[in-house]
């Protein structure tokens, strides 16, 4: 039998995390991967913890800010850039999260972030 080892990011690496845009098993949502396609959307500055900072998923020694799991729904807490379109950046957010969780997503927009000054418009 000749095979050869595995290397990391192989398709066959059972270590490999895959791709964070793949869905993979919704039963239990990758909460990173979420994050990324989040901060992906166009329009999307980043994601927001809060006024409080309640809104995280917390993770084994870490917490990610601005996705909270609910048991039918996933609230996603969004800073948008200044002139995105509020609805269709919130219907894009959505679209991307949809497929790797069970249930309703709830989008939240946090906070608009103002232009830097000199930015093109």
């Amino acid at each position: 039998m000749n095979e050869q080892p595995s290397t990391p990011g192989d398709p066959g690496d059972p270590g490999d995390p895959g791709d964070p845009g793949d869905p993979g098993d919704a039963s239990e949502p990758d909460i990173e991967a979420i994050a990324l396609v989040v901060a992906r959307v166009p329009g999307v500055i980043g994601l927001h913890a809060g006024v409080f900072g309640e809104v995280a998923t917390y993770l084994p020694g870490r917490r990610v800010h601005g996705i909270r799991m609910r048991d039918q729904s996933c609230e996603v807490h969004v800073v948008l850039e200044w002139g995105a379109p509020i609805s269709a950046t919130c219907d894009a957010v959505r679209a991307a999260v949809r497929p790797r969780v069970t249930g309703a997503v709830d989008v939240t927009v946090e906070d608009i972030a103002l232009p830097t000054p000199g930015a093109a418009r």
